[in-house]
């Protein structure tokens, strides 16, 4: 079964930063476009930023746009979202997610999940 393993995450105060990474040894990581999304309690999922398989072209949810950052390292096998100026809004559980499209229809693979919490 393939793995995306996340790591980052944790608890901020507001206006600071934080860097998910998301790593596989499994997959052809350079065959997939890679995503961020999250969920907050009681919310339903949202997606956060996207980048495809060579990183030249990226896409933002309006909320996080000019924060947030995604970049990968195809040589690493790995992607990261960069979160500056967090808000106490971006608190949620953190996925990363693969797919073979572009824009991804099917996201194929996920990652565990990471808390991100952001205190006022």
């Amino acid at each position: 079964q393939v793995q995306l393993v996340q790591s980052g995450g944790g608890l901020v105060q507001a206006g600071g930063s934080l860097r998910l990474s998301c790593v596989t040894s499994q997959l052809a990581f350079s065959s997939y476009a890679m995503g961020w999304f999250r969920q907050a309690p009681g919310k339903e999922r949202e997606t956060v930023a996207a980048i495809k398989w060579s990183g030249v072209a990226t896409d933002y949810a309006e909320p996080v746009k000019g924060r947030f950052t995604v970049s990968r390292d195809n040589a690493k096998n790995s992607v990261y979202l960069q979160m500056d100026s967090l808000k106490p809004e971006d608190t949620a559980v953190y996925y990363c997610a693969g797919g073979t499209t572009w824009p991804v229809v099917n996201w194929d693979v996920w990652g565990q999940g990471t808390q991100v919490t952001v205190s006022s």
